[in-house]
Order: C-alpha cells, then sequence, then structure tokens
C-alpha cells in the first residue's frame, strides 16, 4: 500500500520538512508500507500552485493520505484532504 504525507510546508526548509517526517515515515515502513516522496524542491522559487499541482500528482498515486499536525491551518494540505475525500483515498489524521 501506498502512502502519501501531506504536511504544512509553509516557511520551512527542506530539511527541517524531512526532520518533522522522520519518524511518521520509518513507522510506516517498518508496518511495510510504502511511503511516497512528496518533498519537492523548493529551491526553484517556482509559485505555490506548482508546487500544489506537484503534489496533487503524487497523492493520486496514493492508496492512503496521512495527514500530519497542523494540516488544517496550511492552505495545500486543506487542498489536499478535499481532493482525498472526493476521490476515496483512506486518510489518517495524526494529532
Amino acid at each position: 500500500m501506498k502512502v502519501f504525507i501531506s504536511q504544512p510546508m509553509r516557511g520551512k526548509t527542506t530539511e527541517k520538512i524531512k526532520e518533522e517526517r522522520e519518524q511518521i515515515v520509518q513507522e510506516l515502513e517498518k508496518q511495510g508500507y510504502e511511503v511516497i516522496n512528496s518533498i519537492l524542491d523548493i529551491s526553484e522559487g517556482r509559485s505555490p500552485v506548482f508546487y500544489l499541482a506537484k503534489s496533487l500528482e503524487l497523492l493520486d498515486e496514493a492508496d492512503c493520505v496521512v495527514f500530519m499536525k497542523g494540516w488544517q491551518e496550511a492552505r495545500g494540505c486543506r487542498i489536499e484532504h478535499m481532493t482525498a475525500v472526493e476521490y476515496g483515498k483512506f486518510i489518517k489524521e495524526l494529532k
């Protein structure tokens, strides 16, 4: 089963994003899940819509979407959540 992790990323470095999700990725992989690498290279300085579109492409490959704490306050995560709901993805919200 492939898992997509939705995580607030605004204002964070790529290193900080990886650090925040490291434990979750390890736990999921230990349980036999394949975690989709959804960390995009933000150093390109593209628009938020560009990165959201790329993120939705990756979400399409997932069977399950895990939403990290704080997702409700992040515009991109809310759009990913709406997409996951509307397209019948299994959803897990972390507290």
